[in-house]
């Protein structure tokens, strides 16, 4: 089976990461990669390290049979691209902005999206034809809450996170500078980040309501995600690992670690790394990712796989880089 993918916004990170994952991909061809800002252009002179992996080029415009595309657009932008360009009936969408993940904002036209945490929504994710694809933030932050929600032991969470540059997109900005970053770290968008309220709504949807006093970070690397998440608990330690253990069990890429975890085992895979520790009455919940796979392209790929019928972990067996 091979499946005809375009990519819509394909010049960017997670665009870029999806080329890479797609062209080795046993079920995947791609028909297209769409930029309009660099339509002509071969697609290695954009991403540099695909030179004599692919001699594509970037298109201006998208074709309308397309099994499955997936929307890189920036916020926004996706909403108004599936507003403009009428795909087939049979095309399904996976869209990466922040455009249809929440209830209210989640239907367009007679395309309705559910949102993409497979961890939480596999079956629905089978029989999905559109997809809302997580946030990276909001992708780490749930896993390490799940199995709490599930059981009805969530209260009052305090969570820092910090991610690499790479989170903030390809855009320049004054906080994208390597000579800002270099050596640098800044708490940013202090108990506001937008993705509380994909996190919210998720654990709304399992009866769960806790307040969450969220403080991301930027931090002096380029990809990545770590979270740290504190709330009052009185169960064991022992019990809530196998509370973690159990709830995970069958997931492919989502792993309950004894030892303390460190971001390096996660770049560059679709891995969530997850590592309880507790303190008296004080539970933290580590979590860490790669931004821009589980945080994004990985996951994506990984919700097309399960919307076709095809192997979760097929073109997602990656290598982590150990040093």
């Amino acid at each position: 089976m091979k499946l005809n993918v375009g990519i819509v916004g394909g010049a960017g990170y997670t665009g870029g990461e999806l080329i890479r994952l797609l062209l080795r991909h046993p079920h995947a061809a791609l028909s297209f990669i769409q930029s309009r800002s660099n339509a002509g252009k071969e697609v290695s002179s954009v991403h540099h390290d695909l030179f004599g992996d692919t001699d594509m080029k970037f298109s201006a415009d998208a074709l309308a049979d397309a099994d499955v595309v997936f929307l890189c657009a920036g916020h926004g932008e996706g909403r108004k691209f599936l507003a403009q360009y009428a795909f087939s009936e049979k095309t399904r969408v996976i869209d990466l902005s922040q455009d249809f993940r929440l209830a209210e904002t989640s239907l367009l036209d007679n395309r309705k999206f559910v949102y993409g945490l497979p961890e939480l929504k596999k079956e629905e994710i089978r029989q999905a034809r559109n997809i809302a694809n997580p946030g990276c933030f909001a992708t780490a932050i749930q896993l390490s809450l799940l199995p709490l929600a599930d059981a009805g032991l969530l209260e009052e969470v305090h969570t820092t996170g910090i991610t690499g540059s790479t989170g903030a997109g390809q855009s320049l900005s004054a906080s994208s500078h390597f000579s800002w970053r270099a050596n640098n770290i800044q708490a940013y968008k202090t108990l506001t980040h937008q993705h509380l309220k994909e996190i919210g709504e998720t654990l709304a949807g399992m009866g769960a309501q806790p307040e969450i006093y969220f403080v991301p970070w930027r931090g002096d690397f380029t990809r990545g995600i770590f979270t740290s998440s504190m709330m009052h608990c009185e169960k064991p330690l022992e019990e809530l690992v196998s509370l973690y253990s159990n709830y995970y069990h069958d997931q492919p890429f989502t792993h309950l670690s004894r030892q303390e975890i460190f971001l390096k085992q996660v770049v560059n895979t679709n891995k969530c790394l997850i590592h309880l520790e507790k303190v008296g009455s004080k539970l933290v919940v580590h979590s860490a990712i790669d931004n821009l796979l589980k945080g994004a392209s990985g996951q994506a790929v990984q919700n097309m796989n399960l919307m076709f019928g095809l192997d979760e972990c097929a073109g997602l067996n990656l290598k982590a880089t150990g040093f």
